[in-house]
């Protein structure tokens, strides 16, 4: 049973008990452009104790040079660095993990935020913001030349989808042999500033239908993702919280690599989703209704 925070000790413990904290960024600091209350406030009570702060988000359409800037935007201090995208942890899984030959290339269902991280790890890829596949035009096969350099399809949030991008992709994913598929993450929703909208997973469920095959995900709830930070920074599980809206990615996500999870009531996931009749079974270790509820620390 989840521990449900409200007063001051409760607070002051949890900020005791956890040196590393980790957040989602989408219905936990911020709704679409607007920062929720209370959180930026909080961010700078953490960073004056003395934690380390990452933000692992599974929004693929930004690179984390451009989320930066959001979080500039909104006013919440953040350095590249700390900043771990499902983009990001793609580009990184393609170049290290499976170790994409340099003579192999991607086909993208996605948005810029991909492009610039594949980019930046050297990654070569098509589709994606190109011209010829953002077009209305009817999907032909008389038309359609099979790159045989295809070595993956990586399928993230894509506002302007397709049948010619799915059609693609599944051309790759059927006729080029060993062509893996790769998705950015499963979610099938995402939090906008006025309401929730279909997620990236919903974007590449035409495919994983047509193809009769789920995808490998990188993101969130995935220890991809865990794995890529681990990487990178140094952090004691067992001193690490994950802050998230969202039972199935981010809590899941924090239990399946050993640390503890706050759930807030700010995103995606509801006080019923925890206690109702037909609550989840994943549970997470504590509950508030908003990160903004730290703030009562201040005054100590």
């Amino acid at each position: 049973m989840a521990d449900h925070l409200s007063s001051k000790e409760h607070y002051e413990t949890l900020l005791d008990k956890y040196d590393t904290w980790m957040f989602d960024c989408d219905g936990v600091l911020w709704h679409g452009d607007r920062p929720i209350d209370g959180a930026v406030e909080v961010l700078d009570i953490l960073r004056k104790r003395g934690k380390r702060l990452l933000f692992v988000t599974n929004n693929a359409s930004k690179s984390r040079k451009s989320y930066k800037g959001k979080f500039d935007q909104l006013g919440v201090e953040a350095k590249v660095d700390e900043i771990y995208g499902s983009a990001y942890a793609a580009a990184v899984y393609i170049s290290s993990v499976m170790k994409l030959p340099k003579n192999k290339k991607v086909y993208v269902i996605g948005m810029t935020g991909i492009e610039e991280e594949l980019r930046e790890e050297g990654v070569s890829f098509i589709g994606g913001t190109d011209p010829a596949d953002n077009t209305l035009e009817p999907f032909s096969l008389v038309n359609f030349t099979l790159d045989p350099d295809v070595g993956a399809v990586l399928c993230g949030l894509d506002v302007k989808i397709n049948y010619t991008k799915l059609s693609k992709a599944f051309q790759y994913l059927t006729r080029n042999p060993g062509c893996q598929f790769l998705v950015t993450n499963d979610d099938s929703t995402y939090p906008s500033a006025d309401g929730l909208l279909p997620g990236a997973g919903s974007i590449s469920a035409p495919l994983r239908f047509a193809l009769e095959k789920d995808p490998i995900s990188i993101g969130k709830p995935a220890k991809t993702m865990l794995d890529c930070i681990q990487a990178k920074v140094h952090f004691n599980p067992e001193r690490t919280i994950m802050v998230g809206d969202r039972l199935n990615t981010d809590i899941l996500f924090g239990q399946a690599g050993g640390l503890a999870t706050l759930l807030v009531l700010t995103g995606i996931s509801s006080k019923e989703d925890i206690t109702g009749p037909n609550a989840s079974s994943i549970v997470p270790k504590y509950v508030t209704q908003s990160i903004g509820d730290l703030r009562v620390v201040r005054s100590s």
